[in-house]
């Protein structure tokens, strides 16, 4: 009624909802993307950058950031250059796509091949991938096939079938996959009104770290921020071929994302490292633990495994005192922890029993030390 009168008077107070653009025509300007690109969208991009007080107190940094890409829609950084990468694939008459996977490429690879009405293809590492993952990518309705082998070992069988044309690979060897993931820099420059000082990112197949280093030089020549960040990837210790500089025949660790032997993208991970002055170091699956632990407790956010070595890694350095002035950092967090269910699991403890009144519940709670 109020409105109404309102606008009986010449006063209109509705405003209709502004809708989030699709990341592939908010970037348009920045990606190949033509007018017969078709504009896929489920609403990627455009993820959460988060002030991280706990973290500024434990290092002593005046603001670290978390850059929250498991608020994506299929949960995972992945969906950024996936829209681009099945887009296209689309505009090249593809009926299917193929990837190799340790789970969310190929969640992200089902949901937007079922949104363009395209066929997917799923190879996994037999054993090997979270089952929240696994789970998403039968219900999109992908093929999977559970390979007896490693990751690499999925990743070769899935360049070979590619091409033969069997199907359009969206691994990120495909640089379009690259191009949609470097969004991500555009959106923390924009955010902060200028590039961080440092950006920490767990380093796996290394397309992100890749993808990030492009998305931060472009945004400098393109006056989005004045400088560029030093780039400090982080692989699990279990699986840190780039560290070690040597391939890793059989990676192990509990960070399932990062669990690669031989990265496909390791030039371009080399490349970030080298031109950006930063480093590319190892964190143990318990420093992994420990900073997933305390993302949860004392940030409220709940992240997979793997996106903790960018926060572990921080620590670490904060703690050895290698930090080199930084100011202003952003730690990555790529995937939800709803994506890895067990591993919370594991740490969880189990619920208490009392009686169901209220005063065995006040004698409970007031008697331990956790209120």
């Amino acid at each position: 009624m109020l409105t109404a009168r309102l606008r009986l008077v010449g006063l209109d107070i509705y405003s209709p909802p502004v809708l989030p653009r699709p990341l592939i025509e908010r970037y348009a300007a920045h990606l190949p993307i033509t007018a017969s690109t078709p504009r896929l969208t489920l609403g990627e991009g455009d993820t959460p950058l988060v002030r991280a007080p706990a973290l500024e107190a434990r290092t002593g940094i005046a603001q670290v950031w978390l850059k929250v890409e498991g608020q994506n829609p299929t949960g995972s950084f992945k969906d950024r250059g996936m829209v681009v990468a099945v887009a296209k694939a689309v505009e090249g008459g593809a009926r299917a796509v193929l990837c190799a996977s340790t789970g969310n490429t190929a969640a992200s690879a089902a949901a937007y091949a079922a949104r363009a009405g395209l066929r997917c293809v799923v190879l996994l590492p037999e054993g090997q991938v979270a089952l929240g993952k696994l789970a998403q990518a039968e219900v999109f309705g992908a093929r999977v096939l559970s390979l007896q082998g490693s990751f690499d070992d999925a990743l070769r069988v899935a360049r070979e079938l590619a091409a033969d044309g069997v199907a359009a690979l969206v691994n990120s060897v495909n640089p379009h996959r690259i191009e949609g993931q470097k969004t991500a820099a555009f959106e923390i420059c924009e955010a902060l009104g200028d590039a961080p000082e440092a950006l920490c990112i767990p380093v796996g197949n290394a397309g992100n770290i890749t993808a990030y280093w492009k998305g931060f030089r472009e945004a400098t020549e393109a006056r989005m921020a004045r400088r560029r960040p030093r780039m400090w990837g982080f692989q699990a210790a279990g699986a840190a071929p780039i560290v070690e500089g040597r391939r890793v025949e059989r990676p192990d660790t509990v960070a399932t994302a990062i669990r690669i032997g031989n990265p496909a993208s390791w030039e371009g991970a080399l490349r970030a490292r080298d031109e950006s002055r930063g480093a590319i170091e190892a964190v143990s699956d318990e420093e992994i633990l420990a900073a997933y632990a305390l993302l949860a407790s004392r940030e409220g956010i709940f992240c997979e495994p793997a996106s903790a070595a960018s926060v572990a890694g921080l620590l670490k350095r904060a703690a050895t005192g290698v930090l080199e002035g930084a100011e202003v950092v952003v730690c990555v967090l790529t995937g939800s922890g709803l994506k890895d269910p067990d591993a919370a699991r594991r740490l969880a403890r189990a619920p208490e029993r009392v009686a169901a009144t209220a005063a065995a519940v006040r004698d409970r709670v007031f008697a331990s030390a956790v209120v």
